[in-house]
Parts: C-alpha cells; structure tokens; sequence
C-alpha cells in the first residue's frame, strides 16, 4: 500500500518519476480517512506578514476557502517589544498602497493613526565642517500625480493586525505555531497540491490539500526551496547597518523630517518619524570593530547615533526596538513552479535594503497582484496564461526595484545629498509606487493604432480623477468609488449620451446576446459566486457591495460624460446601464481633480465629439486595454462588444474550457 503521507517535496517527485493519476487518487482516498482528516481548502498561503494577509484578506472577501499557516506563536506586536537582533520590521507605506488600502476600505485607521511625512532634508559633517543642513526637497512633487502625496509610517504591526481582523470577520484564522515543511504534486493535473506542516513544540504533522500554495515566508522561504530552480540571485554589500525604534530627547530641528544626515568620519543616520512619538535611526556602522555582527550590541549602536549627530544632543526616554542587518539585493529566479500551482510573494521571492520604504509595499502588491487572479482560476474562470502574467510582471518589479535600491543605498552610505537627490527624483514615480508599470501580455493589451494618448495606457494604473455620481451628486475620485470586489471594470466615455445612443444600444444589445463572451462569463460567474458568495461582513450595510454586482459578478460597467445632469435621466440610457447606475458619472468637477483636469482630457487626452472611448482597468487598478470608437457609424457598437470578447478571451475561459 502507498504511503499515507507523501514526504518527498516536488522536485524529488519529478527527478524520480511522477505519481500516476489513480495513484494519486489512492493516497488522496487514504489521507481523507485517517482519523484526522487533511485540511481542505482552494489557497494556501504561507507566512502572516503583510504579504500573506494582503493575499488571504482579499481571498477571504471574495469567498476562496483560504488557509493561513505561520510558524510563529504570535502576530508581529505594536508596542515595546524584544525583537530578534536581525529581524526587520518595515513601517513606510507609499502613496500607492495609500490608495490601495482605500480601495480595500481599510485606510481610515491606518491614517489615523499613522505619521505623514512631506520632504527631505539633507544634512552633513566633516573634519573641516561642523554638522550643517545642505537643503530640503519636498518627498513628492507635484509632477506625481497620486491623491496622497506624502509616506504615511505605520508599524507593520499595525497593517497586520488590520488585516488578521478583517479575516476574522470573515471567519478566517492564522494557524500559528506551523511551520511549512514540504509540499508534493500528483500526475492528475487537477489534483491537489499536498502541503505538509509540522505544529507545535511536539512537531505535530498537519497535512493541507489545496488546489494553490503561496509561499510569503520570508527570506529564508521553505517554499521557495521546494520549487524547482527558484533561487536567490543576487549579491549582500559589506556594510552593516544598525536600526533603533525609540522616544528621543533631542535638539536637532528636523527629526519630524526624513533626513539624511552624514558624518564623514562616523558614517550616516537615516531618520524616519514613526508613530506614538518615535523616531527610527538606520545607523551605518562605519568603522566597525572587527567580528561578527553580534559584537555590535545596542550600546555601541546608540554612541555611533551620537557620534554621528554631535553637536545636536540625542538620547532616549526609551528603545522599544533594537535590530542590525547587512544589505542584500536578491530576487528569486523564477516566482512559481512549472504547472502555475505554487508562487511565491514578498520577501520570499526578493530582497533589499529597507531604506527606501519599498519592502512591505512591494510585498503587498505582489499580493494584490496574485490575488485576483487566483480568485478567478480558482473558480475556473482564468486560463493559464492569467496565472502566468504573475511572474512575468511582478519579477519585473523586483529588478527593477533592486536596482534602484543598490544605487540608493550606496549614495546614503556615501553622504553624497546632491547625488542622493537626484537619484531619487529619477526615480520618484518609480518609489511612489505609481511608476510599477507591466509590459505587453496577455492581459495588457496595446493597439497598433495609436489610441494612447493620455494618462491612461495598458499596464499603467489608472491616473486618479475627480467626477461627480450621478446618483446622488457626490464629488468621487473615480478610481476609488468601485470597491475591490476582485471585478474588472469596463468605463464607457463620451461626451454627449444622446448623440451615442445608438452606439449605446447597440453595444448593450450584443454583449447581451447568447454568443457573446461577456454574457457568457458573467453566466458562468454567477453560478460560480451562488455556489461560493463573497464572504459578508457587517460594514457591508453600509458599502453595500451588491450596487456593484446587479449587471455581472464579473465585471462592473461605468458611464461617465461631461453632460448636465439636468440634461439627462437613468431612464435614457439602455437597461445594462440603468442597472449600473450607482456607476454613472458626470465629468464636470475639474477644479476638483489633483491636475485640474476633467476625467475624460486626463485619461484618453482628447475625444472627438462623436467617439466613445472604452477603458478596461483590470481587478488591481492597472488599465487593461483602451478602444475609441465613432459612435456615428452604425456597427462601431457591434464591434466594440466583439473586441471587448477579443480582450478577455485572451486570459478568461468559461470553466472546464480546454484552452
């Protein structure tokens, strides 16, 4: 008889012949009878950081059965605490996932309670010069165009117990105290993964079957390990750099700034403001004594501090956190396995200094990324090719974001400000988070003709833009208003409704019609969604996330022209679109939007007077693919319901569909 438990990690089982599908079926059998049957669930993430609980939070909203297992015995607290020397917690949260965690409805608490950080100042000393400031910079100007301009710290004990409460609504728990061991694949390409966990100081075995595991453990990832030719590439620098979280009693004038203050003789000092009155250092440990980093104690750390920062006085009422590393650029050299069923997210898949506060947000939009697309292969909606784009664009992130790091980290350490300057104003989109732009792919579509000409381009994030609902003529930033319900979003403008009627009519008629794919996918995701509904929760209310869901659990259709209200009713537009009316806008509050700018100018930079404009804007807030009709001829509706079909037959199937 097979064994009950398959021990061997998936490469072992690939070197050595994989098992037969009835084999499989066998052992599966087996496991489910013992008398402590196998957890079951669709995703399995490994790790509760913020990666993990960006990815499980969202999977949990949707309605995907989700497991969490973390070998910790607890969540990463907010207060004073005994950390490990060489652990690392992250803190800066980027304009980008600002927006990200409003999208999600989450943000409130996080900028309550957080610090928001504007500029930069740059100061220097030398054996010539005492310690003196060389400028300031404001931290985003306004050539980024983001709703929140400013790095919002937070400690990351914050942004994971916002999520751990938002799972719990939903009836989702961490398993703590289990670490990852293994996980094995059968030959049955539909089988389930079976991961193997140890639990517990007795090193219980648990056993999970899922149909998806993600590994978002950390820089020393299991899971990673057990994904064929996934290795870190990259190199650590020389320099050790050391890190203190505490209350200061100080002089210096700018600790409520980003500085960078540099000592020609001691080395540098970042200075980040934190929540509860808390200043972080990163010290560069220039001059270091010789040895391991374990001889660079505390104490020493906080005289280099002082070293660094004379004359300014610096002490502390309290140290809540003491922690020192060494700089490592790494990233994975591939981010899943070859059958599209493990991935990996966050510091599992790359690493860098944390100097730049891109860590953690780099690592939750690798999450946000895989989140949706999991969703729908989990419900058999998306074809291979969805699940691929993960790798394809988020290992682009990550090189990119090495590379800028090895650049930025080296100019702190040299103290060079105009050097450091300039670095980060090439950079600044990038750093923003606005600037993690994804190449052409399956679902990234660029036209040949060149219908590209404003803000709004494939495999860019949609620019914000401030219009007003017609429902019940609140000012919205329209980027934001949907809320993420792992939906696409298909946006229909023009300038005059009753001069496109007939482009109206006849596009809604076809995508309506029985061959038609959307029909099709919303079909099948209905079905999909009554079988395995989005989880509820009590704000929902409030949100009421069914205005969004009334035409498509799939898609959810948006107007907007720069018509008068008072020209227009609900009851002119076709059925689909009174039925999406909570989605239906008026482009006529530019004084309002960050670039003065209507919606319609910022997005397409111009439309005729007859066109109407179609922007698809994928679940994660990136433009998909952008089409401008004239609504003037007679088939342009036909048509744009046809190459609507086009677009998300590249990436979506209708379930059991051979690909």
């Amino acid at each position: 008889m097979a064994p009950a438990v398959l021990e061997k990690p998936v490469e072992d089982q690939v070197s050595e012949g994989r098992m037969e599908t009835a084999e499989c079926v066998d052992r599966l059998s087996l496991l489910r009878s013992m008398p402590e049957a196998p957890i079951e669930c669709q995703v399995c993430v490994v790790g509760a950081g913020p990666a993990g609980l960006m990815l499980a939070c969202n999977l949990g909203r949707w309605g995907i059965k989700v497991e969490v297992v973390d070998d910790r015995a607890d969540q990463t607290p907010v207060g004073r605490q005994v950390v490990p020397a060489s652990s690392s917690l992250a803190d800066g949260l980027q304009p980008k996932t600002i927006e990200t965690f409003r999208q999600m409805r989450l943000a409130d608490p996080l900028l309550q309670r957080g610090v928001r950080v504007y500029d930069i100042s740059f100061w220097r000393s030398t054996p010539e010069e005492p310690l003196h400031r060389l400028g300031r910079e404001v931290h985003y100007p306004p050539v980024i165009d983001v709703l929140d301009p400013y790095i919002l710290l937070v400690h990351q004990g914050m942004v994971e117990a916002l999520f751990i409460e938002d799972l719990k609504k939903r009836g989702v728990e961490v398993r703590r105290n289990t670490a990852f061991d293994s996980y094995s694949v059968c030959d049955n390409k539909g089988g389930p993964l079976q991961v193997n966990c140890r639990a517990n100081v007795t090193q219980d075995r648990k056993t999970l079957l899922t149909q998806y595991l993600v590994g978002c453990d950390g820089a020393h990832s299991k899971v990673r390990k057990s994904i064929p030719d996934a290795k870190p590439v990259g190199m650590s620098q020389a320099s050790v750099w050391g890190v203190l979280d505490g209350e200061l009693i100080t002089d210096f004038p700018d600790i409520w700034s980003k500085t960078l203050v540099y000592s020609q003789e001691y080395g540098s000092i970042l200075i980040i403001p934190r929540e509860r009155n808390m200043t972080r250092f990163y010290i560069e440990l220039k001059s270091s004594p010789k040895g391991n980093m374990n001889q660079l104690g505390q104490e020493f750390v906080m005289q280099r501090a002082k070293d660094i920062m004379a004359p300014f006085e610096v002490g502390w009422k309290y140290i809540e956190w003491f922690g020192r590393y060494q700089i490592g650029q790494r990233v994975a050299s591939r981010f899943c396995d070859n059958h599209l069923r493990a991935f990996l997210a966050g510091d599992a898949s790359h690493t860098h200094s944390p100097k730049a506060a891109q860590g953690m947000n780099t690592s939750m939009h690798d999450a946000w990324n895989l989140g949706w697309k999991l969703n729908l292969a989990s419900r058999g909606l998306a074809k291979q090719t969805l699940l691929a784009s993960y790798e394809e664009e988020r290992r682009k992130i990550a090189l990119d974001l090495v590379n800028f790091d090895y650049e930025h980290a080296n100019q702190i350490a040299g103290g060079d400000a105009v050097a450091l300057a300039e670095n980060f104003k090439t950079n600044v989109r990038f750093i923003s988070g606005i600037g993690a732009e994804y190449g052409e792919n399956a679902i990234n579509m660029v036209e040949p003709q060149s219908w590209v000409m404003g803000e709004a381009k494939p495999g860019c994030l949609l620019p914000p833009a401030k219009v007003t609902r017609y429902l019940d003529s609140n000012p919205v930033d329209i980027q934001l208003d949907i809320p993420m319900l792992g939906q696409f979003r298909i946006y229909l403008l023009m300038w005059d409704v009753h001069q496109s009627r007939i482009f109206l009519e006849t596009f809604c008629q076809a995508i309506a019609a029985k061959d038609s794919l959307i029909n099709q996918l919303s079909a099948a995701a209905s079905v999909s969604y009554a079988k395995q509904p989005r989880a509820p929760a009590p704000e929902d209310i409030y949100l009421r996330p069914e205005r969004y869901t009334a035409v498509s659990h799939l898609f959810t259709f948006g107007l907007i022209t720069t018509m008068p209200k008072s020209e227009i009713e609900i009851t002119d537009l076709p059925a689909l679109l009174q039925d999406s009316r909570w989605t239906f806008y008026l482009d006529d509050i530019p004084e309002q939007d960050t670039r003065g700018s209507l919606c319609t100018n910022k997005w397409l930079g111009s439309l005729g007077p007859g066109e109407v404009a179609i922007v698809n804007v994928r679940p994660d807030g990136y433009v998909g693919s952008i089409g401008r009709w004239d609504s003037s001829i007679d088939e342009a509706g036909e048509e744009a319901a046809k190459w609507l079909d086009t677009y998300y037959d590249r990436f979506l199937q209708l379930p059991n569909a051979a690909e």
